[in-house]
């Protein structure tokens, strides 16, 4: 367990001392706009690993509730009184409750690894499903046709930041 941590943490600092490197060789020069587009496979892994290490917390929580629950299961048959509940899950433990050995703990952040990978993985599948959708129907509309684009009153758009064809088309009632 110890030597799996030490290669998380090897790892994690290695990969954030390649990243700052790579930003300062970047802000030492002016690329145009177009160099710094990143390829699309680039982004999609990088949500997939925001939403890996962002459902892991969760994820190790309800794997820790439920392995505590087989536990307590196997051990007594969810046994309510003082000594059946030293196997229950977190807020239902007592005192002297009997902890995880290490190869359950291991086993629990394995699991629970396993699972917030396959929700980033879902996640991206369904991203993926909806951004080839959007392509398809993008290119089946005639070449030549109108796309509009609605926004909230009030809000102007990027195209015209001081509002002067909003102005042009209100009438004011003066003649």
């Amino acid at each position: 367990m110890k030597q799996i941590f030490f290669w998380i943490v090897l790892f994690s600092l290695l990969f954030s001392f390649l990243n700052q490197a790579q930003a300062q060789s970047l802000s030492t020069t002016k690329p145009t706009e177009a160099a710094l587009e990143l390829p699309q496979w680039v982004k999609d892994f990088r949500r997939w690993d925001i939403i890996t290490f962002g459902a892991f917390p969760f994820s190790m929580f309800f794997v820790t509730t439920v392995t505590d629950i087989i536990r307590w299961k196997e051990a007594n048959n969810l046994d309510f009184s003082d000594e059946g509940r030293r196997y229950a899950p977190w807020p239902l433990k007592s005192a002297g409750a009997v902890e995880m050995t290490n190869d359950e703990y291991a086993r629990t952040v394995l699991i629970a690894v396993g699972v917030s990978a396959v929700i980033a993985c879902v996640d991206l599948l369904i991203v993926i499903i909806k951004r080839t959708n959007e392509r398809r129907r993008i290119e089946s509309r005639p070449s030549g046709s109108i796309e509009i684009i609605k926004t909230p009153y009030g809000i102007q758009g990027a195209d015209n930041p001081t509002g002067a064809e909003e102005n042009a088309n209100q009438d004011t009632g003066e003649r």
